[in-house]
């Protein structure tokens, strides 16, 4: 299966058993419309927002260990042998999506799949298997970038289940979710401030008030 024809794509990654399409946030829901309609990802089971800063700078997490001991001269970065790639903005947004059922558009006629004798075949001509790679996945991760404060278009309108996933990215992660329509925070109060994900989020806590103290 090609996921070239998504609206706003721009990569198809395959990587440790999972397919990871990059879309442009600007349009993400023409791609996740498309997703469910046309390749019949019918489901949202998770969104999951992650924040690279600092990612690919030297010298965060330690240094190359040998049998010779460490080379301080040679600085690594969370456990790779060597600096990692740059990310193209500093937080993804992920959503990871299943292929539970026959597809069926808004329209009401069937998507690219049907079923035959309990199995998802597709309507043109090929199977649908249960793994997350290969020429039909039945889970994918649906993915944007965006820099800080670059909001990301809700998809409640496409898979319901977005409300409340949308709503914990926004608490916890500081996502902007642009047409949600409860964004609250989820988990922590409502006048709390900062969102404490996010790697530069400061550490520390709560003062701690021991009993008998006035």
């Amino acid at each position: 299966m090609s996921f070239e024809a998504v609206p706003g794509f721009v990569s198809t990654k395959q990587a440790l058993g999972e397919t990871t399409i990059v879309v442009e946030p600007g349009q993400l829901i023409e791609a996740a419309t498309h997703m469910r309609d046309e390749e019949g990802f019918n489901f949202l089971a998770d969104l999951t927002p992650a924040d690279y800063l600092g990612w690919g700078e030297p010298g965060v997490s330690g240094y190359i260990g040998t049998d010779r001991g460490r080379d301080l001269n040679y600085p690594m970065t969370r456990g790779f042998q060597s600096v990692p790639d740059p990310k193209p903005k500093r937080f993804s947004v992920s959503y990871h999506l299943l292929r539970l059922t026959e597809a069926r558009s808004m329209n009401g006629s069937n998507g690219p799949f049907r079923r035959t004798n309990g199995e998802a075949v597709r309507t043109d001509g090929g199977t649908a298997s249960g793994a997350a790679v290969g020429p039909n996945p039945r889970r994918v991760r649906l993915q944007v970038w965006v820099d800080l404060d670059e909001p990301v278009p809700s998809l409640v309108t496409v898979w319901p289940t977005a409300d409340w996933f949308e709503r914990e990215a926004w608490d916890l992660m500081g996502i902007k979710i642009e047409g949600h329509p409860n964004l609250k925070r989820l988990i922590m109060e409502d006048d709390w401030v900062g969102h404490p994900l996010r790697k530069d989020y400061p550490l520390g806590g709560e003062p701690v008030r021991f009993s008998g103290e006035e």
